[in-house]
């Protein structure tokens, strides 16, 4: 079964159709992605992680039936959200609307992944597009593309969030993002 979503993933990678202007096309974006790519640390201490994982597990669980799926989203997302100085809540937020935790989703337009990441960055990354559907890759770029645009909109999150939608003045998206925060993922 695997092997046949691997396949199925590759073949609608390419069958994708063209990614529209501001679909992360951004050459300010690619340099900011290679240069906060690095890995720092995660939790500060056993007891950080233990309250991430009571207040979010529960929540997650409702979707994401794999314990090793949850708990590697769950570790992954902490890291990502501590390393860029992003609200966890939020990124939470972001993969629920985008893929509803789905490594495997495909998008219309070909983003791929929990948080539904354009197929031309990891080329321009020196990575694969295989690593598109794996947890840390999939949201450690999702989460850096998600910083850089709420640094270029000035930590507004409905322009940010349309940006990273590529529905760049409409707000539809954004809400739906920002309601989900208010009312499943706020953390602290």
């Amino acid at each position: 079964m695997t092997a046949l979503r691997s396949l199925l993933l590759t073949l609608l990678t390419l069958l994708a159709l063209p990614a529209w202007a501001d679909r992360q096309q951004d050459p300010a974006l690619g340099r900011f992605l290679q240069k906060t790519l690095p890995t720092s640390p995660c939790f500060e201490d056993e007891f950080e992680k233990k309250v991430w994982l009571a207040a979010m597990e529960p929540k997650l669980l409702k979707v994401v039936k794999d314990e090793k799926e949850r708990a590697e989203i769950l570790h992954h997302v902490f890291c990502e959200a501590r390393r860029l100085q992003l609200p966890p809540g939020l990124v939470m937020s972001v993969i629920d609307v985008e893929s509803r935790f789905d490594r495997w989703a495909v998008s219309s337009a070909g983003a791929v992944g929990l948080m539904q990441v354009m197929p031309f960055w990891p080329n321009q990354l020196g990575m694969t597009n295989a690593e598109l559907v794996r947890t840390p890759q999939n949201v450690r770029m999702g989460c850096t593309i998600l910083k850089f645009y709420l640094e270029r909109e000035k930590g507004d999150y409905t322009k940010a969030l349309a940006r990273y939608n590529g529905s760049v003045g409409r707000r539809n998206y954004a809400d739906l993002v920002l309601v989900r925060l208010a009312n499943r993922w706020q953390y602290r």
